[in-house]
């Protein structure tokens, strides 16, 4: 089901993890941002678009993390952009023989025999730089940022005050850290990031996380600095007073303490081995 947020764009939501699918309508047709995540979901997207009587002109991955660079056949043969580095991160990825499998082995057991993979990561990457995504539409501002995972985008559609975040700014789930490699500063790339979309936040009427609810301009800067605590604590080893986390987090999502833990696992290994902790 899509539900609109704004002039213009629609919703549709994910019914295990909340994965946000946002629809940005254009002059030809609609650009599809993270599309996910299971087969049946997506069929009933595309379902859904052409009783609008709207085809798929353009997708965009904010970034290369398995729930974020989804596709079915179902929604056509459009260019699908992402930023170059995320491009880059999925060439490496489908380069191995052995890809698919090593895809699957990191879906939730609950999906994993629905969500298709075939169309998985086939991503165009834009030109370092891109300041907008290339379509007949409303204008999409790319802000490129280190937080989370390599190449991770958030999208101001500036002419509807809405602002997609990809995998920030959620009231379900705590920040995610890039513990790809032992050269990076994930809690600085983290704080890097959040300073770019509070750099855009005056013009945000609606906030779309990657997951969770959709939040209004009054939720806009309180999700930053929730963010923004958060990952302080992490880098303070300090225990984080979220409502994300422990006995305030919302019915069904308790496992997100789990992710939690893990982080702070994967810091202080990050240290032991002489990695940048924050």
């Amino acid at each position: 089901m899509l539900t609109q947020v704004a002039e213009g764009v629609l919703v549709h939501q994910s019914e295990l993890l909340q994965n946000n699918t946002v629809v940005v309508q254009g002059r030809a047709g609609v650009l599809l941002i993270d599309p996910g995540i299971t087969g049946d979901e997506m069929v009933c997207l595309a379902n859904d678009l052409r009783e609008l009587g709207q085809t798929v002109v353009a997708g965009f991955a904010t970034h290369p993390d398995w729930d974020h660079v989804l596709w079915h056949p179902e929604l056509g043969e459009a260019p699908r952009y992402g930023t170059a580095r995320c491009a880059a991160y999925m060439r490496d990825l489908r380069s191995n023989a052995d890809w698919k499998a090593r895809v699957a082995e990191g879906l939730p057991p609950e999906i994993a025999d629905e969500t298709p993979l075939d169309l998985f990561g086939l991503i165009t990457g834009l030109p370092a730089g891109t300041a907008q995504i290339p379509w007949d539409g409303p204008g999409v501002r790319i802000i490129d940022h280190p937080a989370h995972a390599p190449g991770h985008a958030a999208l101001l559609i500036e002419e509807r005050g809405v602002l997609v975040a990809g995998d920030m700014l959620s009231d379900v789930l705590v920040p995610g850290l890039d513990d790809l490699n032992d050269t990076n500063d994930p809690i600085e790339e983290y704080f890097v990031g959040l300073r770019l979309l509070e750099g855009v936040a005056g013009d945000v009427d609606v906030v779309v996380p990657g997951h969770g609810s959709v939040g209004g301009a009054d939720q806009v800067h309180a999700r930053i600095e929730l963010d923004r605590a958060y990952v302080l604590a992490l880098r303070e080893g300090r225990v984080p007073s979220d409502p994300r986390v422990g006995p305030s987090a919302k019915p069904g999502w308790e496992w997100v303490s789990d992710i939690h833990i893990g982080e702070v696992q994967r810091l202080a290994e990050r240290s032991k081995r002489g990695g940048t902790p924050g």
